[in-house]
Protein backbone atom coordinates (compact mmCIF):
# COMPACT_ATOMS: atom_id res chain seq x y z
CA UNK A 1 0.00 0.00 0.00
CA UNK A 2 1.11 3.37 -1.27
CA UNK A 3 0.86 4.84 2.47
CA UNK A 4 3.38 2.21 3.51
CA UNK A 5 5.94 3.05 1.61
CA UNK A 6 7.19 6.14 4.49
CA UNK A 7 7.20 3.45 7.05
CA UNK A 8 10.49 1.51 8.01
CA UNK A 9 10.85 -1.60 6.40
CA UNK A 10 9.24 -4.74 8.64
CA UNK A 11 10.31 -7.42 9.72
CA UNK A 12 8.02 -10.58 11.51
CA UNK A 13 10.57 -13.24 13.30
CA UNK A 14 8.79 -16.69 14.22
CA UNK A 15 11.04 -17.55 17.36
CA UNK A 16 10.53 -21.95 17.87
CA UNK A 17 9.61 -22.49 21.37
CA UNK A 18 12.05 -22.25 24.09
CA UNK A 19 14.79 -19.79 25.17
CA UNK A 20 17.58 -21.54 23.51
CA UNK A 21 15.71 -20.23 20.28
CA UNK A 22 14.35 -17.00 21.27
CA UNK A 23 18.21 -15.28 22.54
CA UNK A 24 19.91 -15.64 19.30
CA UNK A 25 16.71 -14.52 17.61
CA UNK A 26 16.39 -11.39 19.89
CA UNK A 27 20.30 -10.18 19.05
CA UNK A 28 20.01 -10.49 15.54
CA UNK A 29 16.70 -8.28 16.06
CA UNK A 30 18.24 -6.00 17.89
CA UNK A 31 20.98 -5.43 15.66
CA UNK A 32 18.32 -5.01 12.98
CA UNK A 33 16.65 -2.29 14.59
CA UNK A 34 20.24 -0.40 15.88
CA UNK A 35 22.04 -0.34 12.80
CA UNK A 36 19.87 -1.21 9.83
CA UNK A 37 16.49 0.92 11.43
CA UNK A 38 13.91 -1.77 10.46
CA UNK A 39 11.21 -2.88 12.71
CA UNK A 40 10.32 -5.95 14.52
CA UNK A 41 7.37 -8.14 15.40
CA UNK A 42 8.03 -11.48 17.01
CA UNK A 43 5.50 -13.75 16.74
CA UNK A 44 5.85 -16.61 19.44
CA UNK A 45 4.06 -19.94 19.08
CA UNK A 46 3.21 -21.53 22.71
CA UNK A 47 1.55 -24.31 24.32
CA UNK A 48 0.73 -22.95 27.36
CA UNK A 49 1.23 -19.75 29.59
CA UNK A 50 4.52 -17.75 27.84
CA UNK A 51 7.03 -18.31 30.30
CA UNK A 52 8.35 -15.60 32.91
CA UNK A 53 11.67 -15.70 30.91
CA UNK A 54 10.18 -15.27 27.82
CA UNK A 55 8.28 -12.38 28.72
CA UNK A 56 11.01 -10.59 30.41
CA UNK A 57 13.47 -10.77 27.56
CA UNK A 58 10.92 -9.39 25.09
CA UNK A 59 9.47 -6.87 27.74
CA UNK A 60 13.25 -5.49 27.58
CA UNK A 61 13.51 -4.72 23.99
CA UNK A 62 13.21 -1.03 22.15
CA UNK A 63 9.95 0.19 21.72
CA UNK A 64 10.43 -0.70 17.37
CA UNK A 65 10.38 -4.40 18.76
CA UNK A 66 7.17 -5.89 19.33
CA UNK A 67 5.94 -8.94 20.30
CA UNK A 68 2.87 -11.08 20.53
CA UNK A 69 1.93 -14.82 21.81
CA UNK A 70 -0.18 -16.86 19.83
CA UNK A 71 -3.11 -18.83 21.14
CA UNK A 72 -1.82 -22.00 22.41
CA UNK A 73 -2.25 -25.06 20.79
CA UNK A 74 -3.62 -28.53 21.93
CA UNK A 75 -0.58 -31.50 22.27
CA UNK A 76 -2.57 -33.57 24.41
CA UNK A 77 -2.46 -36.13 21.62
CA UNK A 78 0.94 -36.18 21.75
CA UNK A 79 2.32 -39.43 23.54
CA UNK A 80 4.46 -38.39 26.32
CA UNK A 81 7.81 -39.36 24.95
CA UNK A 82 7.55 -37.25 22.52
CA UNK A 83 11.01 -35.72 21.58
CA UNK A 84 11.45 -32.09 21.83
CA UNK A 85 11.71 -31.81 17.98
CA UNK A 86 8.51 -33.58 17.54
CA UNK A 87 7.27 -31.02 19.95
CA UNK A 88 7.95 -27.86 18.50
CA UNK A 89 7.25 -28.71 14.92
CA UNK A 90 4.11 -29.79 15.71
CA UNK A 91 3.51 -26.11 18.29
CA UNK A 92 4.83 -24.64 15.25
CA UNK A 93 2.44 -26.52 12.89
CA UNK A 94 -0.76 -26.11 14.75
CA UNK A 95 0.24 -22.34 15.26
CA UNK A 96 0.12 -21.55 11.86
CA UNK A 97 -3.78 -20.58 11.51
CA UNK A 98 -2.97 -17.88 14.08
CA UNK A 99 0.18 -17.23 12.03
CA UNK A 100 -1.66 -16.47 9.22
CA UNK A 101 -4.08 -13.81 10.79
CA UNK A 102 -1.14 -12.29 12.44
CA UNK A 103 0.75 -11.79 9.23
CA UNK A 104 -2.84 -10.19 7.64
CA UNK A 105 -2.83 -7.78 10.15
CA UNK A 106 1.00 -6.50 9.64
CA UNK A 107 0.78 -6.74 5.89
CA UNK A 108 -2.04 -3.82 6.02
CA UNK A 109 -0.23 -2.20 8.48
CA UNK A 110 2.94 -2.42 8.09
CA UNK A 111 6.05 -2.27 5.24
CA UNK A 112 5.98 -5.78 5.95
CA UNK A 113 9.24 -7.60 3.69
CA UNK A 114 10.41 -11.06 5.69
CA UNK A 115 9.18 -13.63 7.48
CA UNK A 116 12.25 -15.03 9.97
CA UNK A 117 11.63 -18.60 11.11
CA UNK A 118 14.33 -20.35 13.23
CA UNK A 119 15.42 -24.03 12.30
CA UNK A 120 12.17 -26.04 12.97
CA UNK A 121 10.07 -23.48 11.92
CA UNK A 122 9.77 -24.30 7.62
CA UNK A 123 6.12 -24.66 7.64
CA UNK A 124 5.30 -21.11 8.18
CA UNK A 125 6.41 -20.06 4.61
CA UNK A 126 3.21 -21.54 3.03
CA UNK A 127 1.55 -18.78 5.29
CA UNK A 128 4.69 -16.41 4.32
CA UNK A 129 4.14 -16.82 0.41
CA UNK A 130 0.28 -16.30 1.03
CA UNK A 131 1.21 -12.77 1.51
CA UNK A 132 3.90 -12.88 -0.38
CA UNK A 133 5.94 -12.15 1.55
CA UNK A 134 9.61 -12.98 1.76
CA UNK A 135 10.77 -16.54 4.04
CA UNK A 136 13.86 -17.20 5.59
CA UNK A 137 15.80 -19.15 8.21
CA UNK A 138 18.12 -18.06 10.99
CA UNK A 139 19.93 -21.15 11.47
CA UNK A 140 21.21 -20.72 15.70
CA UNK A 141 23.96 -22.75 15.43
CA UNK A 142 26.99 -24.10 13.45
CA UNK A 143 27.58 -24.07 9.49
CA UNK A 144 28.31 -27.45 10.60
CA UNK A 145 24.75 -28.45 11.27
CA UNK A 146 23.69 -26.53 8.82
CA UNK A 147 25.57 -28.44 6.21
CA UNK A 148 24.47 -31.48 7.60
CA UNK A 149 20.60 -30.32 6.90
CA UNK A 150 21.18 -29.60 3.54
CA UNK A 151 22.82 -33.14 3.11
CA UNK A 152 20.59 -35.30 5.13
CA UNK A 153 18.17 -35.94 2.31
CA UNK A 154 21.05 -37.34 0.65
CA UNK A 155 22.41 -39.39 3.43
CA UNK A 156 18.96 -40.46 4.33
CA UNK A 157 18.75 -42.13 0.95
CA UNK A 158 22.06 -43.55 0.59
CA UNK A 159 21.85 -45.15 4.45
CA UNK A 160 19.95 -48.02 5.21
CA UNK A 161 21.16 -48.59 8.72
CA UNK A 162 20.97 -46.34 11.68
CA UNK A 163 23.80 -43.74 11.46
CA UNK A 164 25.25 -45.12 14.73
CA UNK A 165 26.03 -48.47 13.43
CA UNK A 166 28.26 -47.19 10.12
CA UNK A 167 31.36 -48.18 10.28
CA UNK A 168 33.70 -45.21 8.75
CA UNK A 169 32.56 -41.63 9.71
CA UNK A 170 29.85 -39.75 8.02
CA UNK A 171 31.43 -37.02 5.83
CA UNK A 172 29.49 -33.74 5.95
CA UNK A 173 29.99 -31.44 2.69
CA UNK A 174 33.06 -28.57 4.13
CA UNK A 175 33.37 -30.44 7.60
CA UNK A 176 35.60 -32.72 9.76
CA UNK A 177 34.76 -36.64 9.22
CA UNK A 178 32.35 -37.62 12.10
CA UNK A 179 31.49 -40.69 13.85
CA UNK A 180 27.85 -41.55 13.35
CA UNK A 181 27.22 -41.82 16.98
CA UNK A 182 28.17 -38.24 17.78
CA UNK A 183 25.38 -36.51 15.11
CA UNK A 184 22.70 -34.65 16.43
CA UNK A 185 20.15 -36.40 18.77
CA UNK A 186 17.49 -36.26 16.56
CA UNK A 187 19.02 -38.59 14.02
CA UNK A 188 19.55 -41.28 16.29
CA UNK A 189 16.82 -43.24 15.86
CA UNK A 190 15.48 -42.92 12.46
CA UNK A 191 12.21 -44.37 13.40
CA UNK A 192 11.30 -41.70 15.31
CA UNK A 193 8.91 -38.52 14.60
CA UNK A 194 11.73 -36.42 15.54
CA UNK A 195 13.75 -37.50 12.95
CA UNK A 196 10.93 -37.71 10.35
CA UNK A 197 10.14 -34.03 11.44
CA UNK A 198 14.30 -32.98 10.89
CA UNK A 199 14.22 -34.73 7.43
CA UNK A 200 10.98 -32.89 6.55
CA UNK A 201 12.41 -29.43 7.74
CA UNK A 202 15.81 -30.49 6.03
CA UNK A 203 13.93 -30.85 2.61
CA UNK A 204 12.24 -27.47 3.13
CA UNK A 205 15.38 -25.72 3.80
CA UNK A 206 15.63 -24.85 0.00
CA UNK A 207 12.22 -22.94 -0.28
CA UNK A 208 13.81 -20.28 1.56
CA UNK A 209 15.01 -16.81 0.02
CA UNK A 210 17.94 -17.18 1.87
CA UNK A 211 19.42 -18.40 5.39
CA UNK A 212 21.39 -16.67 7.50
CA UNK A 213 23.82 -18.86 10.22
CA UNK A 214 25.60 -17.93 13.14
CA UNK A 215 28.61 -18.22 12.57
CA UNK A 216 31.63 -17.14 10.30
CA UNK A 217 34.47 -17.93 8.06
CA UNK A 218 37.54 -17.57 10.45
CA UNK A 219 35.26 -19.95 12.47
CA UNK A 220 33.51 -22.24 10.00
CA UNK A 221 34.93 -21.81 6.79
CA UNK A 222 34.89 -25.34 5.03
CA UNK A 223 31.45 -25.74 6.22
CA UNK A 224 30.08 -22.16 5.15
CA UNK A 225 31.93 -22.58 1.78
CA UNK A 226 29.86 -26.09 1.38
CA UNK A 227 26.67 -24.58 2.04
CA UNK A 228 27.60 -21.95 -0.27
CA UNK A 229 28.77 -23.48 -2.95
CA UNK A 230 28.44 -27.09 -2.88
CA UNK A 231 24.54 -27.54 -4.35
CA UNK A 232 23.55 -25.31 -6.79
CA UNK A 233 19.53 -25.32 -5.83
CA UNK A 234 20.45 -23.74 -1.80
CA UNK A 235 19.08 -20.59 -1.35
CA UNK A 236 21.97 -17.64 -0.61
CA UNK A 237 23.58 -18.52 2.84
CA UNK A 238 24.59 -15.29 5.15
CA UNK A 239 26.90 -16.17 7.61
CA UNK A 240 26.21 -13.19 10.14
CA UNK A 241 27.77 -14.90 13.61
CA UNK A 242 28.87 -14.39 16.03
CA UNK A 243 25.40 -13.09 17.55
CA UNK A 244 25.88 -13.47 21.55
CA UNK A 245 24.28 -11.84 24.44
CA UNK A 246 27.12 -9.18 26.00
CA UNK A 247 24.37 -7.43 27.98
CA UNK A 248 24.32 -6.48 31.72
CA UNK A 249 21.98 -7.83 34.51
CA UNK A 250 20.88 -6.04 37.94
CA UNK A 251 20.00 -9.57 39.59
CA UNK A 252 21.64 -9.95 43.06
CA UNK A 253 22.37 -13.14 42.85
CA UNK A 254 25.19 -12.17 40.12
CA UNK A 255 26.91 -9.23 42.67
CA UNK A 256 28.43 -12.43 44.91
CA UNK A 257 30.03 -14.14 42.01
CA UNK A 258 31.31 -10.92 40.80
CA UNK A 259 32.36 -9.66 43.18
CA UNK A 260 34.20 -13.52 44.23
CA UNK A 261 35.69 -13.01 40.74
CA UNK A 262 37.22 -9.45 41.09
CA UNK A 263 39.47 -10.96 44.29
CA UNK A 264 41.14 -13.90 42.05
CA UNK A 265 43.98 -13.91 39.93
CA UNK A 266 43.92 -12.81 36.43
CA UNK A 267 42.64 -16.00 33.92
CA UNK A 268 42.75 -18.09 36.76
CA UNK A 269 39.02 -18.91 37.67
CA UNK A 270 37.33 -22.32 35.20
CA UNK A 271 33.84 -21.42 35.04
CA UNK A 272 31.71 -24.74 35.14
CA UNK A 273 28.13 -24.15 33.87
CA UNK A 274 26.20 -26.85 31.47
CA UNK A 275 23.90 -24.41 30.38
CA UNK A 276 19.95 -23.38 31.20
CA UNK A 277 18.50 -27.23 30.33
CA UNK A 278 22.19 -29.26 31.59
CA UNK A 279 22.10 -31.34 34.41
CA UNK A 280 24.00 -34.99 35.43
CA UNK A 281 23.44 -37.72 37.06
CA UNK A 282 24.07 -37.49 40.87
CA UNK A 283 27.24 -40.37 40.75
CA UNK A 284 28.94 -37.96 37.64
CA UNK A 285 28.15 -34.75 39.90
CA UNK A 286 30.26 -36.73 42.74
CA UNK A 287 32.63 -37.16 40.11
CA UNK A 288 32.61 -33.73 38.66
CA UNK A 289 32.76 -32.39 42.16
CA UNK A 290 35.82 -34.52 43.43
CA UNK A 291 37.29 -33.85 40.02
CA UNK A 292 37.82 -29.89 40.23
CA UNK A 293 38.95 -30.94 44.12
CA UNK A 294 41.88 -33.38 42.80
CA UNK A 295 42.83 -30.36 40.15
CA UNK A 296 43.64 -27.94 42.79
CA UNK A 297 42.38 -24.58 40.44
CA UNK A 298 39.99 -22.18 41.17
CA UNK A 299 36.58 -22.86 39.59
CA UNK A 300 33.21 -21.35 39.56
CA UNK A 301 30.38 -24.29 39.62
CA UNK A 302 26.36 -23.31 38.44
CA UNK A 303 25.27 -26.39 40.26
CA UNK A 304 22.04 -28.17 39.45
CA UNK A 305 20.23 -30.47 41.21
CA UNK A 306 20.94 -34.33 39.97
CA UNK A 307 18.65 -35.40 37.28
CA UNK A 308 18.11 -39.53 38.44
CA UNK A 309 15.38 -40.52 40.86
CA UNK A 310 17.86 -42.46 42.80
CA UNK A 311 19.11 -39.03 43.83
CA UNK A 312 15.68 -37.68 44.35
CA UNK A 313 14.41 -40.26 46.38
CA UNK A 314 17.86 -40.15 48.62
CA UNK A 315 18.53 -36.53 48.66
CA UNK A 316 15.22 -34.70 48.30
CA UNK A 317 13.49 -34.80 51.51
CA UNK A 318 12.00 -31.68 53.00
CA UNK A 319 15.11 -30.94 55.14
CA UNK A 320 17.32 -31.22 51.95
CA UNK A 321 15.22 -29.12 49.71
CA UNK A 322 16.27 -26.28 52.48
CA UNK A 323 19.76 -26.58 51.37
CA UNK A 324 20.32 -26.54 47.17
CA UNK A 325 23.72 -28.45 47.48
CA UNK A 326 22.59 -31.19 50.07
CA UNK A 327 23.89 -33.80 47.18
CA UNK A 328 27.65 -32.96 47.00
CA UNK A 329 29.64 -34.94 48.16
CA UNK A 330 30.12 -34.19 52.23
CA UNK A 331 33.01 -31.96 53.03
CA UNK A 332 33.38 -31.16 49.40
CA UNK A 333 32.34 -27.54 49.81
CA UNK A 334 34.48 -26.53 53.36
CA UNK A 335 37.87 -28.25 51.55
CA UNK A 336 37.29 -26.07 48.33
CA UNK A 337 36.42 -22.82 50.22
CA UNK A 338 38.28 -19.76 48.85
CA UNK A 339 39.73 -22.12 45.70
CA UNK A 340 36.28 -22.55 44.37
CA UNK A 341 32.77 -20.96 44.57
CA UNK A 342 29.48 -22.62 44.03
CA UNK A 343 26.54 -20.78 43.07
CA UNK A 344 22.43 -22.75 43.00
CA UNK A 345 20.75 -23.05 39.37
CA UNK A 346 22.35 -19.40 37.55
CA UNK A 347 24.80 -17.47 37.17
CA UNK A 348 25.12 -14.18 34.83
CA UNK A 349 27.41 -15.85 32.07
CA UNK A 350 27.96 -13.17 30.07
CA UNK A 351 30.03 -11.24 32.92
CA UNK A 352 31.45 -14.23 33.95
CA UNK A 353 32.65 -15.23 30.74
CA UNK A 354 33.84 -11.46 30.20
CA UNK A 355 35.68 -11.30 33.55
CA UNK A 356 39.15 -10.90 33.73
CA UNK A 357 40.01 -13.64 36.60
CA UNK A 358 37.98 -16.16 33.95
CA UNK A 359 40.58 -18.41 32.34
CA UNK A 360 38.58 -21.40 31.26
CA UNK A 361 35.30 -22.76 30.76
CA UNK A 362 33.38 -26.24 31.20
CA UNK A 363 30.77 -26.24 29.19
CA UNK A 364 28.20 -28.36 27.30
CA UNK A 365 28.99 -26.99 23.82
CA UNK A 366 25.54 -25.45 23.54
CA UNK A 367 26.16 -23.00 20.48
CA UNK A 368 24.91 -19.53 22.34
CA UNK A 369 27.67 -20.22 25.09
CA UNK A 370 30.55 -21.39 22.56
CA UNK A 371 30.02 -18.19 20.51
CA UNK A 372 29.81 -16.48 24.24
CA UNK A 373 33.46 -17.79 24.75
CA UNK A 374 34.57 -16.98 21.46
CA UNK A 375 33.52 -13.36 21.91
CA UNK A 376 35.75 -13.22 24.74
CA UNK A 377 38.81 -15.24 24.56
CA UNK A 378 37.78 -18.13 26.81
CA UNK A 379 39.32 -21.52 26.23
CA UNK A 380 37.13 -24.63 26.52
CA UNK A 381 36.72 -28.16 28.35
CA UNK A 382 33.96 -30.00 26.27
CA UNK A 383 31.65 -31.55 28.01
CA UNK A 384 28.32 -31.95 25.65
CA UNK A 385 24.73 -33.57 26.69
CA UNK A 386 22.28 -33.32 24.01
CA UNK A 387 21.40 -32.21 21.15
CA UNK A 388 24.06 -30.93 18.46
CA UNK A 389 26.49 -30.68 21.39
CA UNK A 390 28.45 -33.88 20.50
CA UNK A 391 28.84 -32.35 16.93
CA UNK A 392 29.92 -28.80 18.19
CA UNK A 393 32.27 -30.97 20.98
CA UNK A 394 33.83 -32.68 17.61
CA UNK A 395 34.19 -29.48 15.93
CA UNK A 396 36.07 -27.34 18.33
CA UNK A 397 38.27 -30.17 19.97
CA UNK A 398 39.24 -31.44 16.40
CA UNK A 399 38.75 -29.23 13.99
CA UNK A 400 39.52 -25.80 15.07
CA UNK A 401 41.25 -26.90 18.52
CA UNK A 402 39.95 -24.36 20.52
CA UNK A 403 38.93 -26.89 23.62
CA UNK A 404 40.09 -30.43 24.94
CA UNK A 405 37.71 -32.81 25.57
CA UNK A 406 37.52 -35.65 28.63
CA UNK A 407 37.11 -39.22 28.29
CA UNK A 408 34.02 -41.03 29.56
CA UNK A 409 34.67 -44.34 31.01
CA UNK A 410 33.13 -47.10 28.38
CA UNK A 411 31.85 -49.37 31.70
CA UNK A 412 29.99 -47.20 33.63
CA UNK A 413 29.56 -44.43 31.25
CA UNK A 414 30.78 -41.83 33.60
CA UNK A 415 33.76 -39.32 33.34
CA UNK A 416 35.83 -40.16 36.12
CA UNK A 417 37.38 -37.80 38.74
CA UNK A 418 41.19 -38.49 37.88
CA UNK A 419 40.30 -37.81 34.33
CA UNK A 420 37.97 -34.42 35.07
CA UNK A 421 41.75 -33.28 37.26
CA UNK A 422 44.00 -33.86 34.06
CA UNK A 423 41.86 -31.93 31.58
CA UNK A 424 41.12 -29.24 34.04
CA UNK A 425 44.64 -28.75 34.95
CA UNK A 426 45.52 -29.56 31.26
CA UNK A 427 43.51 -26.37 30.37
CA UNK A 428 44.53 -24.37 33.44
CA UNK A 429 48.29 -24.31 33.43
CA UNK A 430 49.28 -27.32 30.94
CA UNK A 431 51.50 -26.72 27.32
CA UNK A 432 48.17 -27.79 25.72
CA UNK A 433 46.16 -25.15 27.61
CA UNK A 434 48.60 -22.48 26.81
CA UNK A 435 47.91 -23.85 22.29
CA UNK A 436 43.96 -23.92 23.33
CA UNK A 437 44.47 -20.56 25.04
CA UNK A 438 46.32 -18.90 22.18
CA UNK A 439 43.61 -20.34 19.35
CA UNK A 440 40.77 -18.68 21.08
CA UNK A 441 42.43 -15.47 21.08
CA UNK A 442 43.00 -15.47 17.38
CA UNK A 443 39.32 -16.25 16.94
CA UNK A 444 38.36 -13.73 19.48
CA UNK A 445 39.91 -10.97 17.27
CA UNK A 446 38.63 -12.35 14.49
CA UNK A 447 35.14 -12.24 16.01
CA UNK A 448 35.61 -8.94 16.42
CA UNK A 449 36.73 -8.06 12.85
CA UNK A 450 33.93 -9.62 11.07
CA UNK A 451 31.25 -7.63 13.36
CA UNK A 452 32.96 -4.51 12.89
CA UNK A 453 31.84 -2.04 9.79
CA UNK A 454 34.06 -3.71 6.97
CA UNK A 455 33.70 -7.12 8.73
CA UNK A 456 32.28 -10.10 6.76
CA UNK A 457 29.49 -10.92 9.17
CA UNK A 458 28.38 -7.37 9.03
CA UNK A 459 28.67 -6.77 5.06
CA UNK A 460 26.50 -10.27 5.20
CA UNK A 461 23.76 -8.44 6.83
CA UNK A 462 23.96 -5.12 5.22
CA UNK A 463 23.01 -7.45 1.82
CA UNK A 464 20.22 -9.16 3.11
CA UNK A 465 18.88 -5.80 4.74
CA UNK A 466 19.17 -4.34 1.22
CA UNK A 467 17.31 -7.24 -0.18
CA UNK A 468 14.47 -6.29 1.88
CA UNK A 469 14.55 -2.73 1.94
CA UNK A 470 14.40 -2.35 -1.99
CA UNK A 471 11.91 -5.15 -2.56
CA UNK A 472 8.57 -4.25 -2.93
CA UNK A 473 5.95 -4.97 -0.39
CA UNK A 474 2.09 -4.93 -0.70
Amino acid sequence: MAEHQTQPTHVAILPSPGMGHLIPLVELAKLLVSQHNLSITFIVPTDGAPSNAQKSVLESLPATISSTFLPPVDLSDLPEDARIETVISITVARSLPSLRDVLKSLVESTRLAALVVDLFGTDAFDIAREFDVSPYVFFPSTAMSLSLMFWLPKLDEAVSCEYRELEEPVIIPGCIPILGKELLDPVQDRKNDAYKWLLHHAKRYRLANGVMVNSFADMEGGAIKAVQEEEPGNPPIYPVGPLVNMGSSSKAEEAECLRWLDEQPHGSVLYVSFGSGGTLSYDQINELAMGLEMSQQRFLWVVRSPNDTVANATFFSVESQKDPFAFLPKGFLDRTKGRGLAVPSWAPQAQVLSHGSTGGFLTHCGWNSTLESVANGVPLIAWPLYAEQRMNAVMLTEDIKVALRPRHNDQNGLIERQEIARVVRGLMEGEEGKKVRNRMKGLKDAAARVLSDEGSSAKALTDLVLKWKTQKCK
